[in-house]
């Protein structure tokens, strides 16, 4: 089945938010010393908030997957500041969406790049995945 990412269009937006905990910490997710947000935990925020922002408009059997993120971490964020994560639709060719992403936390914006993400049929890639793990 082909699907049509029609009503996928540019300037579509969604965000996410936390409030920064201890275990949103690059100290405690292994990625560094320093008990500020993790650079992991600002990429899954950046990923939901695109996720957010077009997977309610995918047809029944399908879903999107992030294939590609370049961004930049640029400012540390304590524990207990809020961050808010961003992703607005730049692009649509074919399956793939692209979007630009941002972060920022209460006082400034802290990351900020592109996100790629790929509308799979959820019947196939299951079959792909199921094959792989059985090879």
């Amino acid at each position: 089945m082909t699907v049509t990412l029609d009503n996928i269009i540019p300037k579509q937006h969604a965000s996410t938010e936390i409030v920064v905990g201890t275990r949103d910490t690059a100290h405690h997710v292994g990625s560094g010393k320093i008990k500020v947000l993790a650079t992991p935990v600002m990429v899954m925020l950046l990923e939901e908030a695109a996720l957010n922002a077009v997977e309610g408009l995918l047809p029944d059997g399908f879903q999107s997957v992030g294939t590609r993120l370049d961004i930049k971490h640029i400012a540390a964020t304590p524990v207990g500041m809020q961050v808010t994560a961003h992703a607005e639709v730049i692009e649509v060719t074919g399956r793939k969406i692209l979007f630009k992403v941002w972060a920022d936390d209460e006082r400034e914006r802290i990351g900020e790049g592109e996100h790629e993400r790929v509308v799979v049929e959820l019947s196939k890639f299951d079959d792909r995945v199921q094959q792989k793990s059985t090879a």
